[in-house]
């Protein structure tokens, strides 16, 4: 976790609005408890003056020596005034001044972009990545920890269950957790009655559930989804979308060019989750995959009134399961 309390440049990025939250009040008490009091807040938008960036670093007011100017850009696209002007302000930092700067979900094209890099150059990155559903029940355990309390892997396997994709409402139930139980090893079953289930799921946890052979976790993702009223367009064009490009790296031999990465925008996270999908899905599972989204997608329209389009899209499991697995 960063030190807010002396000058630099702080660049907290993520999507989590719990993580983003609590980085940057970290970085704010921290610099408040050192003496950098006076704060100016500039949130870009679409007619922001860049300028005000360079005033902000300019001008002391009387009463105050030490600073903190907070830059939020939320969609994580300054433009090209807004990456000049971050860019020079890189350049000089200010003196007697930390600077927060928040973003929202950096992908790959941000991370090379030339202010970005400036960024990572005159400070400190600090990534909120949220855990992911293998390391929930270890992030559980650390705030469990940190409210002297633990609790025993099932429990943890049903909190993480229950908080998936919801970490502003984990941490509420966490904090309820405290002060309904003393310190120590919380029993399950009371847990069990405590925790409301405050999971919420994004057609993208679904995708990648699918692709990685967790069958289980996708079918609780989907009646996530279905419970929402997710759209289910939407879902067959996410998820034929990704196996497009299952099958175009299939069709590679596994061979990744420049050209298929373009085509199929195979970088970043979503580039490991296509080629080990390609690695582990024989094409006769992807094609069947697709035909069965096929069904789904005429499902969703009305135009296959017979069948629970739900079903249907439960059985593109069954169509990407681990081949041992559908077998058993």
């Amino acid at each position: 976790m960063p030190h807010g309390d002396r000058p630099g440049l702080w660049t907290v990025v993520g999507s989590e609005p719990l993580l983003v939250l609590e980085a940057g009040d970290r970085i704010r008490s921290t610099a408040s408890a050192a003496g950098f009091e006076e704060r100016t807040v500039l949130t870009s938008g679409g007619n922001f003056d860049w300028s005000r960036l360079a005033a902000a670093s300019d001008s002391l007011s009387l009463f105050a020596s030490r600073r903190l100017v907070e830059l939020r850009i939320p969609n994580g696209k300054p433009g090209d005034a807004g990456s000049e002007a971050i860019r020079r302000y890189c350049e000089r930092l200010p003196n007697e001044t930390v600077t927060l700067v928040s973003i929202g979900t950096a992908d790959w094209s941000t991370r090379k972009a030339v202010w970005f890099k400036a960024l990572e150059s005159a400070g400190t990155v600090v990534d909120c990545t949220p855990p992911g559903a293998a390391e929930l029940p270890r992030w559980i355990a650390g705030r469990l920890a940190a409210q002297q309390q633990e609790a025993d892997a099932d429990t943890l396997a049903f909190l993480a269950a229950r908080f998936e994709g919801n970490l502003l409402a984990a941490r509420q139930e966490l904090d309820k957790l405290a002060l309904l139980f003393p310190p120590g090893r919380l029993d399950g079953a009371a847990v069990r009655e405590a925790v409301l289930d405050v999971a919420r799921y994004d057609p993208q946890q679904w995708v990648d559930a699918l692709l990685v052979g967790d069958m289980e976790r996708a079918g609780r993702v989907l009646a996530g989804l279905a419970a929402e009223g997710a759209s289910v367009p939407s879902l067959v064009w996410l998820l034929a979308d990704h196996l497009q490009g299952v099958w175009a790296v299939s069709e590679a031999g596994g061979r990744v060019d420049e050209g298929l990465k373009r085509g199929h925008r195979l970088y970043g996270e979503r580039g490991q989750l296509v080629e080990r999908a390609a690695r582990r899905l024989p094409l006769r599972q992807v094609e069947r995959a697709m035909r069965t989204l096929a069904m789904a997608e005429r499902g969703g329209k009305g135009l296959e009134p017979q069948h629970d389009v739900w079903q249907i899209m439960a059985n593109v499991a069954v169509a990407l399961a681990p081949e041992r697995r559908r077998a058993a």
